[in-house]
């Protein structure tokens, strides 16, 4: 029979089917960060169980750390809930023995570029951890989920999961990307199409020349960006360019365990003609930059839009919609998407944090400076070894020189869960993955754009077409 890349994935991991339509697959790795899994440590020591595989846990902080004055470690921790959370962690990987890249370790991040980048995340692995943007590890050819507190504990307990299958979804990426569109701009323009409920019950397999041609890290930014359209999981199949990247990293296999491995992995691709359940065909070369202007990440218009009428819209559920996030984000109808202001400026998060982003930023900023009406412009390295590596190639020096705050390692303002927040009506072009109301602090307006959308806005001072930089 053939099979898609998510049939063989969960076939290799599937321990058995119950009754009740769910099925039991087994866990490779978890990852773990300080905010979901205190209470699975808790529920492990209040039932006197150990760990079922201590070495398939990898632990680093990154929610609530701040993103300077990294050399007091704990200490430059003010928010007393932060601290207890970060603290906790640090305790618990001690006492169960699980290996922790911690606050003063310069391969602490975001559990999603750690991942990746020390070579954890594998091809053909089942991955999860306690967070929704999970699904960035599928550009491996990895089922890579997001799960809550108790399924930590499970599998913690386990090495198993709980879990009814997914369908199949194929969207299929063709053409090729024009200069200054990058993989937020194409996963952006997917859920634009498809809408934040359209893969409900599906996991996404990325197909295409235009998905063929990314590297690595613009796939784990599409991939990031997959739960955005409501699926499971995000997957890309496993090509000489997902070998390249894995080959050498410390938790890779080396030697003869590295070529058995690759011979695997090489078969981590959906068999010709195999059957999916849904299918969607887009022409990347038609994508423009887009941006993000309601408050959920289907609200989106290429860079030349204008702010739809809520009052030309025929559905009453999506016209309602649209006037609550016109009336929050402060935007009149039928306003240009360039006629947007900024405040803040964010360039981090697992959805583009990595060296590549930055390199792509620095592009737009070498030479520039930022407009006056930006109160704060952050850049906020995914990892301690993307930023010493941005320093190396004097990236951060045009940061800068540009007029950018150059942070340390952290998840920052993606969330309003750390320093790094917006103020209440202020705007801001974020490289996040969330625009929701309150999503990078009380009252904040974020607009989802790419690394070199944020660099051109921040010159700008309001949104711009970033092909006018380049």
């Amino acid at each position: 029979m053939n099979r898609t890349l998510y049939d063989k994935i969960w076939d290799a991991h599937l321990v058995g089917e119950r009754s009740d339509g769910n099925s039991l697959i087994y866990i490779d790795l978890q990852l773990l960060h300080e905010v979901t899994s205190p209470q699975a440590f808790e529920g492990l020591s209040l039932a006197n169980r150990k760990l079922w595989r201590k070495d398939a846990n990898l632990a680093t902080p990154d929610h609530n750390v701040p993103t300077n004055n990294r050399d007091l470690g704990l200490k430059g921790i003010s928010d007393p809930i932060a601290l207890e959370q970060v603290t906790t962690l640090n305790e618990n990987c001690a006492l169960f023995d699980v290996e922790q890249f911690d606050i003063l370790d310069q391969r602490q991040g975001i559990v999603h570029v750690v991942g990746p980048e020390q070579g954890a995340t594998l091809p053909g692995m089942t991955i999860v951890c306690g967070d929704s943007h999970t699904s960035t590890h599928g550009a491996f050819g990895a089922l890579a989920q997001g799960i809550g507190t108790s399924e930590v504990e499970h599998v913690m307990a386990t090495q198993c999961l709980v879990q009814q299958k997914a369908k199949n979804f194929d969207v299929s990426l063709g053409g090729e990307l024009t200069d200054g569109v990058f993989a937020k701009d194409l996963i952006m323009a997917v859920i634009g199409e498809l809408g934040t409920a359209g893969a409900t019950g599906h996991t996404i397999e990325f197909n295409g020349s235009a998905v063929r041609s990314l590297t690595m890290e613009s796939r784990m930014t599409l991939c990031n960006m997959a739960i955005e359209a409501g699926a499971r999981a995000g997957l890309v199949a496993v090509d000489d360019i997902t070998l390249d990247y894995v080959n050498g990293r410390p938790f890779a296999p080396k030697g003869e365990l590295w070529e058995e491995a690759a011979a695997y992995w090489e078969t981590l691709v959906t068999d010709g003609g195999a059957v999916f359940d849904s299918k969607i065909e887009i022409d990347a070369s038609g994508i423009s930059p887009q941006v993000s202007w309601g408050t959920s990440p289907e609200m989106v218009l290429p860079i030349e839009g204008v702010i739809p009428h809520p009052d030309r819209i025929s559905d009453p559920v999506k016209s309602e919609a649209t006037k609550l996030s016109l009336d929050y984000m402060g935007l009149n109808p039928d306003q240009p998407i360039t006629e947007i202001s900024l405040d803040r400026i964010f360039i981090g998060s697992c959805t583009n944090a990595r060296i590549e982003d930055l390199r792509a930023a620095a592009q737009v900023l070498k030479g520039r400076r930022i407009s006056k009406n930006i109160k704060e412009a952050l850049v906020v390295p995914g990892s301690g070894l993307v930023k010493r590596q941005a320093e190396e190639e004097g990236l951060a020096d045009i940061f800068l020189n540009s007029g950018f705050q150059w942070r340390d390692a952290g998840c920052s303002m993606c969330l309003g869960m750390n320093p790094d927040q917006l103020g209440e009506k202020e705007h801001c072009a974020s490289t996040s993955n969330r625009n929701f109301e309150g999503r990078q602090g009380y009252g904040g307006r974020t607009h989802l754009v790419s690394p070199a959308m944020a660099a051109a806005a921040a010159i700008q001072g309001s949104f711009v077409d970033v092909r006018k930089f380049l």
